[in-house]
């Protein structure tokens, strides 16, 4: 007779997300918040704050941007000074309690918060810096479900530099859909995102990754 194995059941996306900061998984030194290559390198940095500041200038009057994990805000900082209000919001609150100590402007508020679960802030634009790859499909259908109520959207994501079959799922954590070939696309299955139009603001290519990583702007009315 078989004994019945017990399924080992996955974090908590939060869980997840503390470990990753508390054990530094994505760099940096110890007991330091640290989000990752990605949002240090000037490489990825600097291009991605001229795109997105060139937007926001643009626009006929200053914005209420969301900053749906917002990591160590070492991009967001960049970015308070052309709004008119910037919330910046992450799942891992000792995170969120450092960068209130860390960063202060008029304009710029923080909250705890899991942008699958719980109601977002109120805003013109939300942003979303390499982090629906880090999701699960449940869990980026239920952040999609929110998403109607910006008027714009910008996703960057880590993809495949090649074809690839978008959406493969993956349980949340510290690892992105690149180790299956695959990427976050919103407008394919099962999200299928609906939008009035979509632009490719920036692509970036580097011999320190595989892969591309790749920021849309999304409008919706």
């Amino acid at each position: 007779m078989t004994k019945n194995k017990k399924i080992k059941k996955p974090w908590p996306t939060k869980d997840a997300m503390v470990q990753i900061y508390e054990k530094n998984l994505w760099g940096g030194e110890n007991s330091k918040f640290y989000s990752g290559f990605g949002s240090h390198h000037p490489e990825t940095v600097d291009p991605y704050i001229a795109e997105v500041f060139a937007f926001l200038k643009d626009l006929e009057s200053p914005p209420v941007v969301c900053d749906l994990g917002c990591g160590d805000f070492n991009i967001g900082k960049e970015l308070v000074k052309y709004s008119k209000k910037y919330i910046a919001a992450d799942i891992v609150p000792d995170l969120i309690a450092h960068n209130k100590k860390t960063f202060k402007a008029e304009n710029l508020e923080f909250r705890a918060l899991d942008i699958a679960k719980d109601e977002l802030p109120q805003g013109d634009i939300a942003i979303l810096r390499q982090v629906l790859q880090h999701l699960s499909n449940a869990e980026i259908k239920q952040v999609v479900a929110k998403l109607y109520d910006f008027q714009y959207v910008i996703l960057t994501e880590h993809l495949p530099e090649d074809d690839f079959v978008p959406n493969e799922d993956i349980i949340s954590g510290q690892g992105i859909r690149l180790k299956k070939q695959s990427g976050v696309n919103l407008l394919a299955p099962p999200f299928g995102f609906k939008v009035v139009d979509d632009k490719q603001l920036l692509t970036i290519k580097s011999t320190h990754f595989v892969g591309v990583v790749v920021t849309t702007l999304y409008q919706e009315f």
